[in-house]
């Protein structure tokens, strides 16, 4: 379990973060990546210092390969791996505002022949035999009680009520690999990481570093890591 001041911390900066970064006011944009994108409210605003920007370039995409991103918020990412080498994307999040979002920027961009996105609850609403070459999510880094109630969209791209959600996806994302896939997850200093690996040795899964960097977030110096997810050996 959580140290009570740790997860009291860790909640205070989850609030601030829904505060500072959740879109409020109508549709807004954002430069990203020397992009525009197109925001509407609700939706995670990934702007400079979220990690965003790096863990984008970050990850090895499948070149004419299959790509799914699990919780793409705006659409930045799935945008991305589609002009980075990707011959299909599919982009899903759990909250229609970020869905709509997404599908604008996917519109916005010209890479509606190769993206789509739309809404699931982690994997629960893709097509059973639909199988990918890179399965990716930008987790709900902060750990929230099991009692928390959503009020807002944005919440949901910040807190994961007892890492039930990572657990679904560390459980799950090697089922919906072709062979030879590859799965990952990141995860920031704002989380805690023995509960990280508590969870993926629960859900027979290990973690392995690929890359990492520093960006400050919330007066905060926050360390953004990419982690490769394996099947445990028993």
């Amino acid at each position: 379990m959580q140290n009570s001041t740790a997860a009291e911390e860790r909640y205070r900066l989850g609030r601030e973060l829904a505060d500072k970064l959740g879109a409020t006011d109508g549709p807004s944009t954002f430069d990203l990546l020397g992009m525009t994108w197109e925001l509407l409210p609700g939706t995670y605003a990934p702007r400079p210092g979220t990690g965003t920007e790096w863990y984008t370039n970050a990850i090895p995409y499948p070149e004419n390969g299959r790509f799914l991103e699990i919780g793409c918020g705006a659409g930045v990412t799935a945008v991305w791996a589609a002009k980075h080498g990707c011959a299909h994307v599919t982009a899903t999040d759990i909250t229609a505002s970020a869905v709509e979002s997404a599908a604008r920027n996917i519109v916005r961009h010209g890479v509606e022949d190769r993206v789509h996105a739309f809404r699931s609850d982690v994997f629960s609403d893709l097509d059973k035999d639909e199988r990918y070459d890179t399965v990716f999510w930008n987790c709900s880094v902060l750990e929230a009680p099991q009692e928390f109630e959503f009020t807002r969209d944005v919440e949901r791209a910040i807190f994961d009520r007892g890492y039930s959600a990572l657990q679904r996806y560390l459980r799950g994302a090697h089922s919906w690999l072709a062979p030879g896939g590859r799965a990952f997850v990141t995860f920031n200093s704002l989380g805690d990481a023995s509960r990280l690996h508590e969870v993926a040795d629960q859900a027979g899964t290990s973690l392995q570093p690929l890359d990492s960097s520093t960006r400050e977030l919330v007066g905060k110096e926050v360390t953004f890591k990419l982690l490769e997810i394996y099947p445990k050996v028993r």
